[in-house]
């Protein structure tokens, strides 16, 4: 007998009996590897598998007086859409823009990207499938996937579920900052179309049009004009930093502050960057809002008032610009390929008003 057929005989570990599966952890991590190689920049100094991630600033050249910009986030129950479709590939995209956009309202561009993807029972093709959308996320937006943890917990998921997390560091220097202390009266609010719901409010999107109404993921709906549901509802959260990062590079940079329309929509979000004593006047009529969220608003019988401060109503990312040099960054955004709006203007008080007209 040889050691092969000594070590072919060798029972089932007690770990794998446990639930956890080493083998399929390596599989994965393998299959990994191919996506992650392609979001490696410069300043990389650790390769793929070590135990921490390394990254050198002096790759970026000279720096004055650099700050460090980070966050982390999740996807939610946006989740649940792709367990129930089987769709795993874009779910990491989205992560990665949700984070990158949060930073880059500070005016930060991002250097690196960490995940977390934590399952009950770990398969090599899934996990694969999401890491393919975390570095499609990490190329689109410059920054490399530096790290992550996959863990196997079994009994703590769901049969097919995991959960996804990551954490994202940018870098602004210090003069550079974006921080709305800038913003006056009468300043001009432009807005960038969001691609679907992004990220955010799928828990009242799930209960509205799959329980209440109980339209199946594979249907067309004829108000999404030919998409099914489940396409609508997995448009990838749509990343801004490749058109925001060349205005904010210019010598005199015109963008005095910036809001990323996530949960709390355009009520919460737009306020926490503007100074004490201003708010924002919204135009309803600047934008036509996509039939998407009207179907969400027609089948949960949800105010207007509520979808606008769950939902990101075909908004994504707001911009303020002073009145003098608003024309110029909706011509560039335009030239770039980006729907923009003139939403409104800033007022003075606080929060945000909505008119018709």
């Amino acid at each position: 007998m040889n050691n092969q057929e000594v070590i072919s005989q060798q029972p089932p570990s007690a770990y794998a009996r446990a639930g956890v599966d080493i083998d399929a952890a390596t599989d994965a991590v393998s299959r990994m590897k191919v996506h992650i190689k392609t979001t490696l920049t410069p300043g990389v100094l650790s390769g793929v598998g070590s135990f921490g991630g390394m990254f050198a600033l002096s790759a970026l050249g000279t720096l004055r007086d650099p700050v460090l910009v980070s966050s982390i986030d999740g996807v939610g129950t946006k989740l649940k859409i792709a367990f129930a479709t089987g769709r795993h590939d874009t779910i990491g995209k989205d992560l990665v823009s949700h984070c990158v956009n949060d930073i880059l309202v500070q005016g930060a561009r991002p250097l690196f990207f960490l995940d977390y993807f934590g399952t009950g029972k770990l398969e090599p093709s899934v996990a694969a499938d999401v890491v393919k959308g975390l570095s499609e996320g990490c190329r689109e937006a410059g920054c490399a996937l530096i790290g992550g943890e996959t863990a196997e917990m079994p009994g703590l998921y769901g049969d097919g579920e995991y959960d996804l997390a990551g954490c994202i560091v940018g870098l602004v220097e210090r003069s550079q900052i974006v921080d709305g202390s800038k913003v006056v009266v009468g300043d001009v609010v432009i807005g960038l179309a969001s691609d679907g719901l992004h990220t955010n409010g799928y828990s009242l999107a799930r209960q509205a049009l799959l329980g209440e109404a109980g339209i199946p993921l594979n249907s067309a709906p004829p108000e999404l004009g030919g998409v099914t549901l489940a396409e609508a509802l997995l448009w990838p959260h749509r990343c801004y930093a490749r058109v925001v990062l060349p205005l904010l590079a210019e010598q005199t940079a015109p963008i005095k502050a910036m809001a990323h329309i996530t949960g709390g929509g355009f009520v919460d979000n737009i306020p926490r960057v503007l100074p004490p004593g201003i708010g924002v006047e919204i135009d309803r009529n600047s934008w036509e809002v996509p039939p998407l969220f009207r179907l969400i608003q027609e089948k949960g019988r949800v105010t207007e008032a509520e979808m606008f401060r769950v939902f990101n109503m075909g908004i994504g990312y707001v911009l303020i610009a002073s009145a003098e040099q608003a024309d110029s960054v909706l011509a560039k955004f335009q030239a770039a390929g980006e729907t923009a709006y003139r939403l409104g203007v800033t007022i003075e008080g606080s929060g945000v008003v909505f008119r018709t007209g």
